[in-house]
C-alpha cells in the first residue's frame, strides 16, 4: 500500500513537470519568492476605469455616509462592483485548481 502510494506520488508530481499547471503564477524576482499575475485589459482608458472602478466600489461598500453623498449613480456603483467581480474572475487560479482534484485523487 505505501509504495503503490509513493508510486503515485511520484507520476504525480512528474506529469506536473511535463504539463507545467502552474500558469497563473509568473515568478517576479527569485530572490523574495514573488509573483506577479496578469489582467488582460484594452489598454490605458480600461485600466484607468478598471482602478477607479475599484476604489468607487470601495469607498461605497465600505462607507455609509459614502453611499449616501455619492456624486454618482447606483447605477455606476453597479458597474464598479462588476468591475471587482470581473477581476476576481481573472485572477482565479483555473488550471492550478485541476491540480487539487488530481491530489484529492491520489489522497483517497
Amino acid at each position: 500500500m505505501e509504495t503503490q502510494h509513493k508510486q503515485k506520488v511520484t507520476e504525480f508530481l512528474e506529469s506536473m513537470k511535463r504539463l507545467n499547471k502552474f500558469k497563473k503564477l509568473k515568478p517576479e524576482n527569485s530572490s523574495d519568492n514573488s509573483f506577479s499575475v496578469n489582467l488582460k485589459i484594452s489598454g490605458y482608458n480600461e485600466l484607468n476605469l478598471m482602478v477607479s472602478s475599484l476604489l468607487k466600489a470601495s469607498i461605497i461598500l465600505l462607507n455609509d455616509d459614502a453611499r449616501s453623498q455619492a456624486c454618482f449613480s447606483f447605477n455606476e456603483a453597479d458597474h464598479n462592483v462588476m468591475t471587482l467581480l470581473e477581476i476576481a474572475l481573472q485572477l482565479l487560479p483555473e488550471e492550478e485548481m485541476e491540480i487539487l482534484d488530481d491530489l484529492h485523487k491520489i489522497c483517497l
